[in-house]
């Protein structure tokens, strides 16, 4: 485990600490603030909006809580070391097998785990059919290091599919709402039926507001997934490339007469 920061970290969460404090902040002035010319404040919008303002303010913070979850999992580094990489090659290249491992899994990667999984498939006895067993298990694992990432990824696409759903519910509610002030004498008095178009607009908005950004993050965090796992797959394929299938020691792969 490190012991220290690397600057740059250091200075991300700072920023994000900043960030994280101004939007704290601003909401609390606009609750406070009512407009001179009678105009509601972010706070009195949210309460026009009615009941469903609730699920939509849920959606929001599932929303942030995924994009910064799925950007940390798809960051480069949580799949591939930042070093170790020409040493593992040197060991595989030499039939030090239990070594190429033990290298590669100082990082606790998602290169490392498929390629433990991938190298302890490699057996002596057959040394023809070594690599695209290798190779078997390899993709096997990617696919499950992908699909257990993906799924963060995928939920942004549910908040921002369910989202504008909830604000056009919200909205037939506020015209419901409407409809019935006018059946019972509010046709001439419009201030009467201010309070449920207001709710009708404010949550088709709200919904809108939460559901693009998240169907934004969708697609960028699900290309920067499907990029990371090309680049660590090509890097695991040079891995294996490594190792001659004619040549393998018994003894640098523990466990290797243990039944399948």
């Amino acid at each position: 485990m490190k012991t220290g920061q690397h600057p740059t970290d250091q200075s991300r969460a700072i920023r994000m600490s900043l960030i994280f404090a101004m939007a704290l902040a601003t909401p609390t002035a606009l609750f406070a603030e009512e407009s001179a010319s009678g105009k509601l404040s972010l706070w009195g919008m949210i309460q026009q909006g009615g009941w469903a303002m609730y699920p939509l303010g849920l959606c929001s913070l599932i929303m942030f809580f995924l994009i910064f979850h799925s950007w940390r999992e798809t960051h480069p580094r949580r799949f591939i070391p930042s070093e170790g990489i020409d040493e593992a090659l040197a060991h595989l290249g030499a039939f030090r097998i239990q070594e190429g491992i033990d290298t590669l899994k100082r990082s606790p990667t998602v290169l490392a785990r498929i390629m433990e999984k991938s190298l302890r498939r490699i057996k002596p006895e057959a040394p023809q059919v070594n690599k695209p067993k290798a190779e078997a298990t390899l993709i096997e694992h990617l696919e499950a290091e992908e699909n257990a990432i993906g799924q963060w990824v995928n939920y942004l696409n549910v908040v921002g599919s369910v989202s504008p759903m909830i604000g056009l519910l919200g909205t037939v509610s506020g015209m419901i709402s409407a409809f019935q002030t006018i059946g019972q004498g509010g046709m001439g008095r419009p201030e009467l039926l201010a309070n449920d178009i207001g709710e009708a607009l404010i949550t088709t908005a709200a919904g809108l507001i939460v559901g693009i950004p998240a169907m934004l993050s969708f697609f960028i965090m699900r290309n920067r997934l499907t990029a990371t796992v090309v680049a660590t797959s090509q890097l695991a394929s040079d891995l294996l490339d490594e190792i001659p299938v004619n040549v393998v020691f018994e003894e640098d792969i523990p466990g290797s007469h243990e039944p399948e």
